[in-house]
């Protein structure tokens, strides 16, 4: 299970890899997989933050900090309770999804999607805003929807009961 050619892989056959993040069963690496997005996403921003400290002419150290609080520590909190959200949501509509395989997918897709966001900030701190961060900002966000709903997917039909036509 190697990150990086699970991610490459996800970019190419979303679905296949979900289901096979899914059949693992290990919590642990569904926390690392979010942790490490976090962390990511907060290293992307720099070049953006450092950007908006110049123009603004303020301290980069309070900018830093306001980020890693919201990556590091409120996103994760956040990210589990939109799978909770998911999990209920597929109750109510009488699917049957797990706890784990929502969290999975859901953390998997913003870990797989992570190429996409770090090329964001960059182009956020190196270009600013117009027409290419904007491009830039679907393609991440395009990416991260469409791989969580093929996560999503694969979910709900490992869950099916398989059933036998005699």
């Amino acid at each position: 299970m190697a990150l990086l050619p699970d991610i490459a892989r996800t970019w190419r056959r979303p679905g296949a890899v979900q289901a096979e993040k899914i059949a693992t069963g290990r919590e642990d690496l569904a926390l690392m997989y979010l942790m490490l997005a976090c962390g990511l996403i907060f290293v992307g921003q720099w070049p953006a933050l450092q950007r908006r400290a110049l123009m603004a002419d303020v301290e980069l150290q309070p900018l830093l900090g306001a980020s890693l609080m919201a990556w590091i520590f409120v996103a994760p909190v956040l990210f589990y309770a939109i799978a909770l959200g998911v999990r209920v949501a597929a109750r109510l509509l009488r699917r049957d999804i797990g706890g784990f395989a929502a969290r999975m997918t859901l953390f998997w897709a913003l870990m797989a999607a992570m190429p996409a966001w770090l090329l964001f900030g960059l182009t956020q701190g190196m270009i600013g805003r117009g027409p290419s961060l904007t491009a830039v900002g679907a393609v991440a966000f395009g990416a991260f929807v469409l791989f969580w709903l093929s996560g999503l997917r694969a979910a709900f039909s490992a869950a099916r009961p398989s059933t036998v036509v005699r």
